[in-house]
């Protein structure tokens, strides 16, 4: 998983759309497909479709492959993509409700850092739903969180030796 075993998430830094398209993105593309629909009717080429819409014509053959055996309403938005979450809309929003209160008020209290790792034992102990980590992150994107750096720097940074390094090492890499 390449760090995000190991990521920290910061709980109050969401997207407005939870990571995915918003129903008028959704909406918005769907137009574009009905409009290469009309297209198709009148027997446009694939390129000019593409073309005219700003679509590549990977898409458009495809669409046209969908129009071809279901008409316009295969075409139409299905929805927001992804599995369905586990947890129910009232689950969700009490997983936000006790992750907004912290590590601590969950027993970990030697750092105030949201692991992948515990919030998977959160909604084990909550919910009794067991989720891998990868789930859990999926959970979190959908929720709106994202990964963090943590804020706080290294006890052990030495602030002297890297500006040592800066002006020596790094200039002579950097060229």
């Amino acid at each position: 998983m390449d760090g995000w075993s190991v990521s920290v998430y910061a709980c109050g830094v969401r997207y407005a759309d939870s990571g995915g398209l918003s129903a008028a993105g959704r909406a918005k593309r769907e137009q574009v497909r009905m409009q290469a629909a009309r297209m198709f009717a009148v027997d446009v080429p694939v390129t000019q479709v593409a073309a005219r819409l700003r679509v590549s014509t990977k898409s458009v053959y495809q669409w046209r492959r969908r129009w071809r055996a279901g008409g316009m309403t295969a075409l139409a938005s299905t929805g927001p993509g992804g599995n369905v979450s586990r947890l129910s809309p009232d689950q969700v929003l009490r997983l936000r409700a006790e992750l907004d209160l912290g590590p601590a008020a969950h027993g970990w209290t030697e750092d105030q850092r949201w692991t992948l790792a515990r919030v998977a034992t959160v909604i084990g102990r909550l919910f009794h739903v067991s989720y891998t980590l990868r789930g859990v992150s999926y959970l979190l994107h959908r929720m709106g969180y994202t990964p963090q750096v943590p804020k706080h720097r290294a006890v052990q940074r030495d602030e002297d030796a890297i500006a040592d390094w800066r002006a020596t090492t790094w200039a002579k890499v950097r060229g």
